[in-house]
């Protein structure tokens, strides 16, 4: 995908990217794009139709920033394996996801995560961020200080692999003498750090958009005058069939019951709304140039089966919110 001569001079701190192939260019050249791609699990497959249309309309973007999924779905276009995890991403159903589902019960994450980070090394091989034709960011978040991290160095894989890493479900990544987890924790679209590699035009991309109508306040609330027994209580009221239905329980209590939320549902909802609202004030106060909101909500969050409805989003929404960039463009020339 890539055919380009990379080399660095003393232009601040910004690199010099040739594409051998291209034609010389007499006239003013065109500015700097920066694309940036948010969080959110298996909805960021819509991130692959999003560059796909970017690309036929002719923009290739210079700087890339990503956060958790877009950090990997940006890594591996700049890696020129986009093709593969559009590939991958299409295969995937529910069977073979259970392949992905390594249970690991002594660290700090439900899963290892070894299989899904030998497969994006599979793919994209030890290519160092430093080799890539443009700038890349993954977003992190440091355990222990919560600063934001942009990891602009060092190995590809392993860069994507601390962005992912959501709290609970998998293991802390250690970069450096820094442990680090997903970064939508601080930052899920990371239109500064785009800016900050030197962006003049901004595409950002939101996946998460609409999953919760954009919230609001219930202003009177409280108990009802029947209320469930707790799991805890319930279990214990049991006495002797409590303890031999504990095996019963605690899939209860992960999964969930009847009218019952169970933890695995309270995780994922309480990083949803954390990352809407984080979202949400960050673009508020630092705005891209164009921001493209697939309407994609209605994809949940570990249905990565689900690839190829995603993409078809994203490609739709970047057809139409991507009209104003030429004007744009040609403002800034």
């Amino acid at each position: 995908m890539f055919h380009f001569l990379r080399s660095r001079g003393q232009e601040g701190d910004q690199a010099v990217d040739v594409d051998a192939h291209a034609p010389a260019q007499n006239g003013p050249q065109r500015p700097s794009i920066g694309l940036v791609l948010g969080g959110g699990a298996a909805r960021g497959f819509a991130h692959i139709g999003v560059i796909r249309t970017l690309l036929a309309k002719g923009y290739t973007p210079d700087i890339i920033a990503g956060t958790s999924i877009g950090a990997v779905v940006g890594g591996c276009y700049a890696a020129g394996k986009l093709d593969d995890v559009e590939q991958w991403g299409r295969s995937l159903t529910r069977r073979n996801l259970l392949s992905y589902l390594d249970l690991n019960f002594s660290g700090s994450g439900l899963l290892s995560g070894t299989r899904l980070f030998e497969k994006i090394t599979g793919s994209i091989g030890d290519v160092a961020i430093d080799d890539l034709p443009v700038r890349y960011a993954a977003i992190a978040t440091e355990i222990g200080t919560g600063h934001e991290i942009w990891i602009t160095r060092g190995k590809l894989a392993d860069a994507m692999r601390a962005s992912y890493s959501l709290p609970g479900i998998f293991p802390a990544v250690q970069i450096g003498d820094r442990w680090l987890m997903d970064g939508a924790l601080v930052n899920p679209v990371p239109v500064s750090a785009a800016r900050a590699l030197g962006a003049r035009v901004v595409i950002a991309v939101n996946v998460n958009t609409d999953l919760f109508g954009r919230g609001t306040t219930i202003y009177d609330h409280g108990a009802g005058a029947k209320n469930e027994v707790p799991i805890e209580e319930e279990v214990a009221n049991r006495g002797l069939l409590g303890r031999f239905g504990a095996e019963k329980s605690v899939a209860r209590r992960f999964f969930g019951a009847a009218g019952r939320p169970g933890l695995s549902t309270v995780m994922v909802d309480a990083f949803n709304v954390m990352q809407d609202r984080i979202t949400r004030a960050r673009l508020a106060g630092d705005p891209p140039d164009v921001l493209i909101s697939p309407r994609i909500g209605r994809i949940g969050l570990f249905d990565f089966h689900r690839a190829e409805e995603a993409i078809n989003i994203g490609a739709e929404a970047a057809e139409k919110a991507l009209e104003p960039l030429d004007d744009i463009v040609a403002a800034l020339a």
